[in-house]
C-alpha cells in the first residue's frame, strides 16, 4: 500500500510553471533618468498566478528601478510595460532585468541591456 501511496501523492503536487520571460528590453536616457520598455511573456492562468513585476539591476544586483503588474495578461501575451525615471549610477554600462511571477517570486534569469 505504501508504493502507491507514494506515486499518487506525487502526482498531486502543484506542477511547477514556467518562470516569466524577458522578450526584449529598450532602454533610452533622458535629462530625467533611463526609460526601459519590457516585453514579457509568461502563462499566466488568471488573478492566482501571473506575472507581477520586473526590476532593473545593476551589476552588483542592487535594484535600480521597479515596475509593478498589478493584474494578470491571459490573453495578452506577450506584453509590454515601461519605467521612466530610473537613475543609473556614473560608470554603469549594463544592467539586468529580472522578472517576477506572483506564485514562483524572482526568475533565476536575468535578461543584460547594454546602455548605450
Amino acid at each position: 500500500m505504501f508504493r502507491l501511496a507514494l506515486p499518487l501523492a506525487f502526482l498531486a503536487a502543484p506542477a511547477l510553471a514556467d518562470d516569466p520571460l524577458v522578450e526584449s528590453v529598450t532602454a533610452r536616457a533622458s535629462a530625467s533618468g533611463w526609460s526601459f520598455d519590457v516585453t514579457l511573456s509568461h502563462p499566466d492562468t488568471g488573478w492566482d498566478h501571473y506575472a507581477d513585476g520586473w526590476r532593473v539591476l545593476a551589476p552588483d544586483n542592487t535594484e535600480l528601478g521597479m515596475r509593478e503588474l498589478v493584474h494578470p495578461h491571459v490573453n495578452e501575451q506577450p506584453f509590454t510595460r515601461s519605467l521612466s525615471g530610473v537613475q543609473i549610477p556614473a560608470g554603469i554600462t549594463q544592467v539586468q532585468i529580472q522578472a517576477r511571477c506572483i506564485t514562483d517570486g524572482w526568475s533565476a534569469t536575468t535578461y543584460p541591456v547594454d546602455l548605450d
